[in-house]
């Protein structure tokens, strides 16, 4: 099967035991199986599923419910933010202050700029070590 990879033709070889499908339904599927590895990776990686809080499998699904709507929530915040770095780090971002009242659009829109209004600071207030305060 030939398929473009930054700008430039290359053969690729799929094995498969179907052969009644075409060369390019097998790459097609191929494609989208790999974007699925890549989306439930990416869950794994930045909303942390893998640790359960509860056993049973209704738990467990209302866990990863949760976090697909998170996700969703949170790809919908960056498209309509235009956010250009990476999906880690608008959750990186989002994890810092979800305590603190603020508006979204505004720390996302600056963010990476000179003109940013927030500034992430640590205090040891906001210490996550208890009886370490200064």
């Amino acid at each position: 099967m030939i398929v473009i990879v930054d700008g430039k033709q290359k053969v690729m070889v799929f094995i498969t035991n179907n052969t009644d499908w075409a060369a390019s339904s097998v790459g097609d599927l191929y494609q989208t199986s790999w974007g699925i590895e890549v989306f439930f990776k990416q869950i794994k990686q930045t909303l942390q599923v893998c640790d359960f809080l509860g056993h049973c499998k209704h738990a467990i699904r209302w866990q990863l419910w949760a976090a697909l709507l998170l996700y969703v929530l949170m790809r919908f915040q960056g498209q309509v933010a235009d956010w250009p770095h990476s999906f880690s780090r608008l959750l990186a971002i989002v994890r810092g202050v979800d305590w603190d009242q603020i508006n979204l659009m505004s720390l996302l829109k600056p963010y990476g700029t000179a003109g940013g209004i927030y500034r992430m600071r640590v205090a040891c207030e906001t210490s996550y070590l208890v009886g370490f305060a200064l």
